[in-house]
């Protein structure tokens, strides 16, 4: 299943949204907004390249079908990478996500462009469950509760970016 996200932030800069994504307060407090059980939150930052690691045990906000398989929680695993900006603060990555102990998975590519009114953070992947007959009834819901945290961190993002400007 495609999953396509765009985070609008109006008035900011690549390079002003780009310090959020590899802040890892920022990213712990998104966790905290999104319920995490318990998370962890790993920066490697040379500058130019960036790759953060978001480990999380979330409840298993899901229909009684998949809590059947999952049980009542479920350990998230999300890696970014990020390369070096563009001539204009542009910067493109990798996202993959998995969740331990399941067959599911979404790979795919992040980037933060500037637009007329601001920036912009998009994130597409292809959501995969491989679990013969049901993974496709199940795509669905991991991808509502990927976009669902992607809105969450979005919200944060301008938020914080507001109160610094």
């Amino acid at each position: 299943m495609k999953l396509h996200e765009i985070s609008e932030y109006p008035g900011a800069t690549p390079e002003q949204v780009f310090a959020i994504i590899r802040d890892d307060e920022f990213r712990a407090q998104v966790c905290e907004k999104i319920h995490a059980l318990a998370y962890e939150v790993t920066v490697d930052d040379d500058g130019d390249q960036v790759r953060v690691r978001i480990d999380r045990t979330m409840p298993a906000e899901m229909p009684d079908f998949v809590k059947k398989l999952t049980g009542e929680t479920v350990e998230v695993r999300q890696v970014e990478e990020w390369g070096p900006p563009a001539a204009d603060g542009a910067r493109r990555g990798t996202v993959r996500l998995t969740i331990k102990g399941q067959p599911a998975t979404m790979n795919g590519t992040t980037a933060i462009r500037a637009t007329p009114d601001g920036s912009e953070l998009v994130v597409e992947g292809d959501v995969k469950v491989a679990i013969p007959l049901i993974g496709r009834r199940i795509e669905p819901e991991v991808a509502k509760a990927i976009t669902a945290a992607l809105r969450v961190e979005s919200s944060q993002g301008r938020a914080r970016i507001a109160t610094e400007a």
